[in-house]
């Protein structure tokens, strides 16, 4: 088995894939109801609500997620709070977290919560530069 991507359902995909472009994804339409936004180790992808009718409507409900978080490696994650403090209302400002990584978490559009994180302890490190 492959893990591959993730996909948000929304009743907005403009305004969403236009919040991803904007904090450093690019976007690949493949219609006007789904588009991809690609990084080397994984796949985001954003699907209107239109495409539920192809997998049983009401499958998923959009905007209604509470209990899952997207993460993004970067490479200094500071930095990139810096970049999005304007743009942005933070959940969290950086911090380190027990288990190594320094983070920050954000909300997109649709209120999924985002991690951006930088790997800062030797372990923590490690764990990434085997990938």
């Amino acid at each position: 088995m492959d893990f591959v991507s993730t996909r948000i359902i929304t009743d907005d995909i403009e305004r969403l894939v236009q919040f991803y472009e904007n904090i450093g994804l690019t976007a690949t339409w493949y219609t006007p109801d789904f588009v991809e936004l690609s990084s080397p180790s994984c796949t985001l992808a954003i699907g209107s609500t239109r495409t539920m009718a192809l997998f049983g409507a009401g499958a998923a409900t959009p905007a209604s997620n509470r209990s899952m978080i997207v993460e993004f490696r970067v490479d200094d994650v500071d930095a990139e709070y810096r970049k999005l403090e304007k743009l942005i209302t933070f959940v969290q400002a950086p911090t380190t977290q027990p288990w190594g990584n320094r983070s920050l978490l954000f909300r997109d559009p649709d209120g999924n919560l985002i991690n951006f994180f930088t790997p800062v302890t030797e372990e923590a490190i490690r764990k990434y530069t085997k990938q």
